[in-house]
């Protein structure tokens, strides 16, 4: 009776010995995925904030003031066809003068007497990012030039350069973060599942000794370690679910620069990152220690 009692206990604590194991494995794994999700989302946003900055940049295009509205408005046609083109926007005389006189926070026509309105119709151009370069403008307004209705076109060409200048040296810098923080997962993931592995070698061996082929004895641990990537990276995305939905209250305006496709790409990245991350690194534990002779096992 005391040898069926003394043989229960240890079975119970062998049990829980593997659940404490099993735990540990898919908290390190969880938290290393999480700093990897809350990486790719600042990624995305960092992207997503330089793209909303670059859409902001344009010109302005000033039109001759004996133009014929027509004209203007069949050229607003014509740039919002064009692909480089995001937005455009006509701005008559008449809203130039109540927008002027609303930043001067005064009736700017008072100050003309009689004289006519000195400012003249207008058609503000916005860029997708990916036009929005000096380059690109360059091209486009020497196109506008052709046009005769057109008396200039205005855009801050230093401001756009250093824009673009200062958005290429935080992606570089992005890049190389990416890179490090994804080579240190990596090996964190590996050194957790190969110390859990470690814990059970003699269990291992004991297979071995009873006849078990590799494949019988990789089975159960490569379950295991698929099993604990996959719920390792569902928890990381709980967590990172949470904290979007945390920030989206108390910032608002973070849903203007948030791609829902990227968020859902982020999510479903992590766990298929954790599934085959985990998969691999138990492979090559297991095969270390299925080759291992008996003294290697007690190092």
């Amino acid at each position: 009776m005391q040898f069926q009692t003394t043989k229960m206990s240890e079975r119970t604590s062998n049990k829980r010995r593997v659940a404490g194991s099993y735990a540990m494995s898919l908290v390190s794994i969880m938290l290393v995925l999480f700093l990897l999700g809350v990486f790719a989302l600042f990624m995305m946003h960092a992207r997503k904030l330089s793209n909303h900055v670059k859409e902001n940049l344009g010109f302005e295009i000033v039109m001759n003031s004996d133009v014929k509205e027509a004209n203007i408005l069949r050229l607003q046609k014509e740039l919002d066809a064009m692909p480089a083109v995001k937005s455009t926007e006509y701005i008559t005389k008449e809203e130039a003068i109540s927008r002027l006189s609303e930043d001067l926070g005064e009736d700017f026509l008072q100050w003309l007497g009689n004289e006519a309105n000195p400012l003249l119709p207008s058609i503000d151009v916005r860029f997708h990012a990916d036009y929005a370069n000096n380059d690109s403008i360059a091209v486009i307004e020497a196109q506008l030039l052709e046009n005769t209705d057109i008396k200039e076109v205005y855009y801050q060409k230093s401001l756009i350069d250093l824009i673009n200048q200062n958005l290429r040296k935080i992606a570089i810098v992005l890049m190389i973060l990416s890179v490090v923080l994804l080579v240190i997962a990596i090996a964190l993931i590996r050194n957790t599942i190969r110390l859990s592995i470690y814990a059970k070698r003699f269990l291992v061996r004991s297979m071995q000794l009873v006849g078990a082929t590799e494949r019988f004895i990789r089975r159960p641990f490569l379950r295991q370690g698929v099993s604990q990537g996959f719920f390792g990276g569902l928890l990381a995305d709980l967590l990172l679910a949470g904290i979007l939905y945390w920030a989206s209250k108390r910032i608002p305006d973070l849903v203007l620069v948030q791609d829902t496709k990227v968020v859902v790409a982020i999510f479903v990245g992590l766990i298929v990152l954790g599934v085959v991350l985990a998969w691999l690194s138990t492979r090559a534990a297991l095969d270390r220690f299925l080759k291992a002779n008996l003294d290697k096992l007690y190092a």
